[in-house]
Parts: C-alpha cells; sequence; structure tokens
C-alpha cells in the first residue's frame, strides 16, 4: 500500500485572538512600560549633584550657589514676608530666619548635594558651611520646620521654645495657602514694592 505525498508544507492555522486576549496583552504591555518608567525614575534618584560656592541668602531656606538655586531639603522656613506674634506683638520671622542662615554660613563657601527638583527648578539639597550641616541647624534654632525630615530636631527646638516656638506662628506651607506662594523674593527694591503693595491690598 502506498501513500502520496505532495511534497508541500501542511500550512499551520491561527485562529484571531479573541477580544479578552487583546485586552490581556495591551495590560501586560503597559505594566511592562510602566515598570521601565519607574526604573527609570529610581536611577535617577541616585544622579548625584553637587555644587560649591558662595551663598546668597534668598531665604531661610533657599540659597543660590552661582547659576545654582537650592531650597534646603527637607526643612520648610518662614517666607521673608511672613510675620510671626511674640507676646502679642507681630515681628519679622521671615527676615529673622534669614538672618539666621546668613549667620549660620557666616560668609564661608557652602557645600550641597542633592538629586532632586522642585517645581520652580531648584536643586533640593542637603548643604553645609564650616562642616555646620544647614539644614538640621535651622530647624534646631527654631526658624524651620520639618518638612519631610528632622522631626527630632523640630520637637527639642519646639520643647526649649527656640526661634519661633517662643510665640506663636503659623508653619510656612499654611501661610502660603492664605498668602499665596511668596518664595524667591529678595529683599531689595523689588521685594519691598511687592511686599508694599500686598500691605495695601490686604487692608484695603
Amino acid at each position: 500500500m502506498s501513500r502520496s505525498w505532495s511534497g508541500r508544507p501542511r500550512q499551520r492555522q491561527f485562529r484571531p485572538r479573541s477580544r479578552w486576549r487583546k485586552l490581556a496583552d495591551y495590560g501586560l504591555t503597559a505594566a511592562i512600560l510602566a515598570l521601565l518608567a519607574l526604573v527609570s525614575a529610581r536611577l535617577d534618584r541616585f544622579d548625584m549633584r553637587n555644587t560649591e560656592g558662595v551663598a546668597i541668602v534668598n531665604d531661610g531656606d533657599s540659597i543660590t550657589l552661582g547659576a545654582e538655586r537650592v531650597r534646603l531639603r527637607g526643612i520648610d522656613a518662614p517666607e521673608f514676608a511672613q510675620v510671626c506674634r511674640k507676646d502679642g506683638e507681630e515681628y519679622a520671622c521671615g527676615r529673622r530666619a534669614r538672618e539666621a542662615l546668613s549667620k549660620l554660613i557666616a560668609g564661608r563657601r557652602v557645600a550641597c548635594a542633592g538629586w532632586e527638583r522642585d517645581k520652580y527648578d531648584r536643586l533640593l539639597g542637603e548643604c553645609s558651611a564650616g562642616g555646620i550641616d544647614l539644614n538640621r541647624a535651622q530647624v534646631q534654632a527654631g526658624w524651620a520646620v520639618a518638612y519631610g525630615d528632622y522631626q527630632a530636631e523640630e520637637l527639642a527646638a519646639r520643647r526649649a521654645g527656640r526661634g519661633m516656638w517662643a510665640g506663636e506662628f503659623d508653619r510656612p506651607r499654611d501661610w502660603r495657602a492664605t498668602h499665596g506662594e511668596m518664595t524667591d523674593i529678595e529683599p531689595g527694591t523689588y521685594g519691598r514694592i511687592l511686599n508694599w503693595l500686598r500691605e495695601i491690598f490686604r487692608f484695603s
């Protein structure tokens, strides 16, 4: 008995993918892309930037080193125009916080390191001058509050009544919520004019 053989390969029959299979494939693709994005973000986190130089102190938690603007990471100081209360009187705690940071730096070179930036494109950094951790020292002195870090230092300053803790104050983020974001206002002519206009509209 003989068999006939054409010699031609049999063509494989492919069934079209079901709707659910297509949705599952799309979901798997989206999950893989999300994972790649997460890995990329984690790698960027460790792209550490170091900058050093003579600092211009903008306020109690931000400085400028050359062309690099730096926001001290993990703390929040009162805005330059913010006022606090002590013994029933208002005082310019924003100015005091800036003065405190200036005294800590004392004209020395400042070194900062960080890997993230805020919405104003400022480097979020840990900074030091003359061996002093500026972020930590501002909270310890009571001229900044914890903002993600340094909770123990804030608690110690509060118990000792240092800086703003000697009286009453609004946390900087709460003050900004009611007065508008006033970051990066230089204490020069422009800043004085802007603050003057705000006072006019505040009491009108």
